[in-house]
């Protein structure tokens, strides 16, 4: 049998009616364009995850007290400034170990005022967040000591408040203090950005105490010496603060290693389960080409005893018309394949992340839909295979 006849012969008949192998053709375009952009979605938003992620880094680790509310928690149960100097003077597991404590307000210049987000820290926050400054410089413990009025602010904050214009030197108003800018910092705009829509100022931990009259840190973060060391660096810190708080596991604390493997884990299975889903629209795809193939084979009865009369064995025929079913579901799979292509270049570029359309996934969706028709292309071609050669000829 001579394969490129049969497929010449395929592509006259989807020429022929063109409307009905369009329509036939619509299953297997959108199932295969779905499955594509599904894929190529849950390829970019875990890179986009994996990235952000990345950015503080995998030797990164939080460590908090666990409590309902703050209102459960004792006094002596938590977290100060004398358990970071201990827990970085006994833990050599760690290599940089900063307080942090989080407060919604407002700061004030000329151009009015802006929610933000007030952390209070030390020095060694710029190593455990890997906080690039743009201008300036972070405070130091010498600053801390000194209970010195001075801030960090984000880019965001800066062109807000003062354009294109240098803020450095500048003063603001933090809750009504004033508070001068010694730094600006590049926008926390990934997952650790807690204040949302608000943006940064970072200012020691000392004069955040003072300005919000509380001595809590709502948290230690920290970064191990090496991302194998994180759980050591994690479990002697907790031992060290349930001993000197007098408490029996009343600490937690999640680190980035964990984080990053638990989100990767989740983004397989949504993108495995979404992509499943989508699987379906080429399953319906499939049903519609065995059923136009169905009609096909009804229509051709005639041909068929004609072909068989002149020579052609069963084989033949049923060659024929599978061919035929495949050849629909790979160009409906070819248009798929370039829809599901643009969509996820559209997604990417809305998004902000890199297009993630692997020629695996391509290739792939292409040799699905070939299977598709395979399978579904079965039934009628050796429906009209088996035709009696004279019933057929008979046939009106």
């Amino acid at each position: 049998m001579n394969w490129m006849e049969s497929v010449r012969v395929a592509l006259e008949g989807i020429w022929v009616n063109k409307l009905r192998s369009f329509l036939t053709m619509l299953g297997i375009v959108i199932g295969v364009a779905a499955v594509i952009l599904v894929v190529s979605i849950g390829q970019g938003g875990r890179s986009k995850l994996m990235n952000e992620m990345e950015k503080i880094g995998s030797n990164f680790f939080v460590i908090y007290i666990m409590s309902v509310s703050t209102d459960t928690i004792s006094p002596t149960e938590r977290i100060n400034l004398q358990d970071v100097r201990v827990i970085k003077e006994r833990v050599p597991a760690v290599m940089a170990l900063a307080p942090s404590s989080y407060e919604f307000t407002e700061v004030q210049n000329r151009k009015g005022s802006k929610p933000v987000m007030a952390i209070g820290t030390t020095g060694d926050f710029v190593r455990v967040r890997n906080l690039n400054l743009t201008r300036g410089r972070f405070f130091t413990e010498i600053d801390n000591k000194a209970m010195r009025r001075v801030a960090i602010i984000d880019e965001k904050l800066a062109d807000d408040l003062f354009g294109k214009a240098d803020p450095i030197g500048k003063k603001l108003l933090l809750k009504n203090v004033p508070t001068l800018i010694i730094g600006v910092a590049k926008a926390d705009s990934g997952l650790f950005n807690m204040a949302g829509q608000a943006k940064n100022v970072y200012i020691p931990f000392s004069y955040w105490q003072n300005l919000f009259n509380s001595s809590r840190v709502d948290q230690l973060e920290g970064k191990a010496v090496d991302k194998d060391r994180v759980n050591e660096a994690v479990e002697q810190a907790k031992k060290i603060l349930n001993k000197r708080h007098h408490t029996e596991d009343r600490y937690r604390a999640f680190n980035m290693d964990e984080q990053m493997s638990a989100a990767n884990r989740i983004m397989g299975i949504m993108t495995l389960i979404i992509g499943a889903i989508a699987g379906i629209s080429l399953f319906v795809g499939g049903i519609g080409v065995m059923n136009i193939m169905l009609v096909s084979v009804t229509e051709r009865t005639r041909e068929v005893g004609i072909r068989m009369a002149l020579g052609a064995r069963r084989k033949d025929i049923l060659a024929q018309f599978l061919v035929e079913a495949v050849v629909i579901s790979l160009i409906g799979g070819a248009i798929g394949m370039i829809l599901g292509m643009a969509g996820s270049v559209v997604v990417a570029l809305v998004a902000k992340w890199p297009p993630q359309v692997s020629l695996s996934t391509m290739l792939l969706a292409l040799l699905f839909s070939a299977a598709v028709g395979i399978f579904f292309g079965i039934y009628p071609a050796n429906k009209a295979a088996r035709l009696d050669p004279i019933e057929a000829l008979r046939y009106e």
